[in-house]
């Protein structure tokens, strides 16, 4: 006999099954006890004897085989009576940090500083499954249109995206960088003839935020392709990889969806608004004023509620970004060299994507750095691909704990991490 999850013992009415997990509240009535088990995939009821529940204590790991049955009161309409059990991890405490069991309110950091422990409980522990998802969707969907997933370094000799707020390292007698992002990695590989490419991976930024909305460390979602025709056709390529992700998480999360209880948007068609437009109606509709050339976190918010109540839609592009608030790298307009075919992606009021189309032209490319004061010498790895054909080319990338909070309408970004490093905390 195999062991069978939480989750599937629906299927074995009267049948002996065999399952693991830990012990998650224990009901005392005396000569009976009834015991909840919780594993991987949910909750279920056992039912000991007098005998089989002496020494039982919340958190203990068990293996436990019984036969099922119904009953209309436990947990999802099932039980287990116990007939062997065996404890295989005991539990070494005299008193619980918190309350796994229970959905009490935890002061964030007295979770996090007991990560594993909080993370048993079913409520904290489902934007994790969603969030699992929400990556298995993003390499289904880009595999089915093609796309190669890579793997870039994350130890590297120049930045990316300009040499500030970036972490450095001893790499043996030298000084290098942790990666900002693998921008120019992906765009080489393009050029490199994989056409259209994806990594989720980490990125590093040494910033000095220590807000609901920032991390040093994070996962990036990030995609490349080539051979496009403008930005277009890569806000095109976002919508539906949103879309998909949307109906995949809806099929695989309900259950952490109601946990939460929270609904996913609906994506009709994301609206694209230049970001001139957006900052003249935070003026005209709220008497904001935006910083040159962006929106602050307020106007973000703001913004979204206009889109919401105008476009019905939780999402907005915001377009033609000005050049001197882009990296080195993104298209300037033709006709309007101060603005660049880039653009960001608002969602719930925070922005989650940014993205655009690359300068492809090895001369453009290279000018463009002496413009931004960069020596081009510096990066010469990442020119010599522009040397030899490189298609007309873009793309996003999308921040996974950003994502995730805002799926979940989580109030803080850590709560959509498993083990956050900010200013403050790099452990456990």
């Amino acid at each position: 006999m195999g062991r069978s999850y939480v989750k599937e013992i629906g299927q074995s009415l009267g049948k002996e099954v065999e399952v693991k997990g830990w012990v998650h509240k224990i009901h005392d009535l005396g000569r009976i006890a009834f015991v909840t088990l919780r594993d991987k995939t949910g909750l279920v009821q056992l039912v000991l004897d007098e005998k089989q529940k002496e020494g039982l204590r919340l958190e203990m790991a068990l293996e436990v085989k019984g036969t099922v049955s119904e009953n209309t009161k436990a947990v999802n309409g099932l039980e287990i009576n116990v007939e062997q059990h065996k404890v295989v991890g005991e539990a070494h405490y005299d008193k619980l940090p918190f309350s796994v069991n229970r959905n009490e309110k935890t002061h964030l950091e007295t979770q996090l500083n007991h990560r594993t422990i909080s993370l048993r409980n079913p409520q904290i522990r489902a934007p994790f499954i969603i969030q699992e998802e929400i990556v298995t969707a993003f390499r289904e969907y880009l595999r089915g249109e093609m796309f190669s997933e890579i793997h870039t370094p994350k130890i590297i000799s120049s930045g990316t995206e300009g040499g500030s707020e970036m972490f450095t390292v001893k790499y043996f007698d030298s000084r290098a960088f942790l990666a900002q992002s693998p921008q120019f990695y992906k765009q080489m590989m393009v050029g490199a003839g994989f056409e259209k490419v994806f990594e989720i991976g980490h990125a590093y930024r040494s910033e000095l935020h220590n807000t609901w909305r920032h991390l040093n460390e994070y996962v990036s979602l990030d995609v490349e392709l080539g051979f496009i025709e403008d930005e277009n056709d890569i806000m095109d390529l976002e919508e539906s990889l949103l879309k998909h992700m949307i109906q995949h998480l809806n099929q695989k999360c309900k259950k952490e969806l109601e946990l939460l209880g929270v609904s996913l948007p609906e994506i009709q068609k994301i609206p694209r608004i230049e970001l001139e437009e957006a900052r003249e109606i935070l003026l005209r509709e709220y008497d904001k004023k935006s910083p040159a050339g962006n929106l602050d976190a307020e106007g973000e918010v703001l913004f979204s509620a206009y889109v919401k109540e105008k476009y019905n839609s939780e999402f907005v592009f915001l377009t033609r970004y000005p050049v001197s608030k882009r990296p080195v790298y993104t298209m300037p307009f033709e006709e309007e060299p101060s603005l660049t075919r880039s653009f960001d992606l608002i969602f719930k009021g925070l922005e989650i994507t940014t993205g655009g189309q690359r300068i492809h032209n090895y001369d453009q490319l290279k000018e463009n750095m002496l413009t931004f004061g960069l020596k081009p010498e510096d990066f010469d790895f990442y020119l010599e691909t522009f040397r030899y054909g490189m298609p007309p080319h873009g793309g996003f990338a999308i921040g996974l704990e950003r994502l995730t909070m805002k799926f979940c309408q989580l109030e803080n970004i850590r709560e959509a991490t498993l083990l956050p490093r900010d200013m403050k905390r790099i452990t456990p």
